[in-house]
C-alpha cells in the first residue's frame, strides 16, 4: 500500500495497465508459492496438480510479458496486496501440523481462493483489452483465464474424489473416539 500517494487513472488504458501489473505481480508471487504447496501436499495427485500449475503459471508470466510488449510498456509489477494475503494464508496451511489428509484439504481450500482471485482478475483484464480494441491481448488473457478455470476444476475434482473423502473420514474417526 502506498502511503501519502494515490493511484491516478487518466485513461482506461491506465487502468488496463494497472490491472496487468497487478496480475504480473500475483503470478510472480505464485511461482514462489506453488513449489512450497507441492512440497507440503501428501497426496501425489495434489502434488502433481501444484507442479503442473507451476508450469502453467510460468507461462502466464510469459504471456503477460508478451502483452506488455504488444502495448509498448516495460513489464512492471504493481504490488498485489490481495495475492500477498492469499499466499500468506496458504503459507499457514503449508506450515500446519496434523493429519496429512486434512492438511491437503486445507491446501486445496487455499489454492482455490487463489484461483478464484485470478479468474476474476483475468476476466476483468480480458474485458478491458476487448474494450480497448486489443484483440491479441484479449486472446492471450482468455487463454490464461481458461487455464485458471481448469486448475480450479482440477483442484475441485481432487478434493471431491479423494482428499475431502479421506479428510472427513479421519475427522469422523477422531471425533468418534473423543466422545
Amino acid at each position: 500500500m502506498k502511503l501519502f500517494t494515490s493511484t491516478e487513472f487518466n485513461s482506461f488504458q491506465d487502468l488496463f495497465v494497472d490491472q496487468l501489473q497487478d496480475l504480473y505481480d500475483a503470478e510472480q508471487r505464485l511461482t514462489q508459492a506453488l513449489p512450497k504447496m507441492a512440497g507440503a501436499a501428501s497426496s501425489n495427485q495434489l502434488k502433481q496438480a501444484f507442479q503442473h500449475h507451476l508450469t502453467e503459471t510460468q507461462g502466464h508470466v510469459s504471456r503477460l510479458e508478451t502483452i506488455f510488449r504488444q502495448i509498448g510498456i516495460d513489464p512492471k509489477r504493481e504490488t498485489c496486496v490481495a495475492m500477498k494475503g492469499l499466499i500468506s494464508e496458504g503459507e499457514e496451511m503449508v506450515d500446519a501440523k496434523g493429519d496429512p489428509a486434512v492438511k491437503d484439504a486445507a491446501l486445496i481450500a487455499a489454492a482455490q481462493r487463489v484461483e478464484h482471485y485470478e479468474i476474476s482478475g483475468y476476466g476483468t483484464a480480458r474485458s478491458f483489452a476487448l474494450r480497448l480494441g486489443r484483440t491479441e491481448a484479449a486472446n492471450l488473457l482468455q487463454q490464461t483465464l481458461e487455464e485458471e478455470k481448469a486448475a480450479d476444476q482440477k483442484l475441485n475434482q481432487i478434493a471431491e474424489s479423494s482428499v475431502n473423502v479421506k479428510a472427513s473420514a479421519q475427522t469422523t474417526a477422531t471425533a468418534g473416539s473423543r466422545y
